[in-house]
């Protein structure tokens, strides 16, 4: 080998070993939530998704010159048991607690606000008024708002749903519960379909989102934290959230911590 190729090997060798970590089969596979709008909707019409968690991972593979499958899934669950056994090689998935293990968390990139939509003649008239003795208050099953409320929730009575807009609108309208609790994003969109409810003006707390990787991968986490840390800078990230057109999206600030 002539010392002008060991030099371009020297040079070209870092960039294709972090491809190949990142994306072994040549293709970023990028597990992301199907059923929430604020990492991506489907247009019914192309097929085709958009959205931040679309934007992140095609720029995330054109930094590293592979190609890119976004791996649409039914549930939080779903997208980490896709990373964790190598069916996908990230996933964008809201960060809590109860799930971290199998899978890596990267630093959080965006916050995604949380509130309730409540009945007109409900006495709750914002987030303080939730947490109140005989009141059902309900979320998705698995849902982020729904662990965090089984956490903080002291007085009112938690219900899940079975995570589908028509199980959350039928408990609404026969009144088997308070309070249905979501992203604003999802809230607006049930408001289409329930007269006489109304989207509370404050919100719970913001979803932390970050994009997990499998277990033993620090290198590959090294390299999504400081990818995120560079579309923060640039710009890009937020740029991403405003073309997404979904309501109630934040740009985490650098070192937001993960305890909630």
């Amino acid at each position: 080998m002539t010392k002008v190729a060991i030099i371009i090997l020297a040079l070209v060798w870092p960039a294709v070993a972090a491809a190949q970590a990142l994306a072994p089969t040549g293709t970023l596979r990028a597990a992301y939530l199907a059923s929430n709008p604020a990492q991506a909707v489907r247009d019914p019409a192309t097929g085709t998704a958009r959205g931040v968690a679309v934007d992140l991972a095609h720029e995330l593979a054109r930094r590293h010159s592979v190609s890119v499958a976004m791996v649409p899934l039914g549930g939080p669950a779903a997208v980490i048991e896709a990373v964790a056994k190598g069916d996908a090689d990230i996933g964008f998935v809201a960060f809590a607690p109860e799930r971290v293990g199998s899978v890596a968390f990267s630093q959080i990139y965006m916050l995604v606000q949380q509130s309730f939509v409540v009945p007109n003649a409900s006495g709750i008239r914002g987030i303080g008024d939730i947490d109140a003795p005989g009141l059902r208050i309900a979320g998705g099953k698995g849902d982020s708002i729904t662990l965090y409320l089984r956490r903080n929730l002291k007085r009112a009575t938690l219900v899940e749903t079975d995570n589908t807009p028509a199980d959350a609108k039928r408990k609404l309208l026969t009144g088997e519960i308070d309070a249905f609790g979501a992203n604003r994003q999802r809230l607006t969109n049930l408001l289409n379909e329930l007269p006489g409810f109304r989207l509370l003006p404050d919100n719970l707390f913001g979803v932390p989102q970050a994009i997990v990787v499998a277990k033993g991968k620090a290198d590959v986490l090294a390299a999504i934290n400081n990818f995120i840390d560079a579309a923060r800078a640039s710009g890009l990230l937020q740029d991403s959230l405003g073309r997404s057109g979904i309501v109630g999206l934040e740009v985490a600030p650098p070192g937001y911590r993960l305890e909630r």
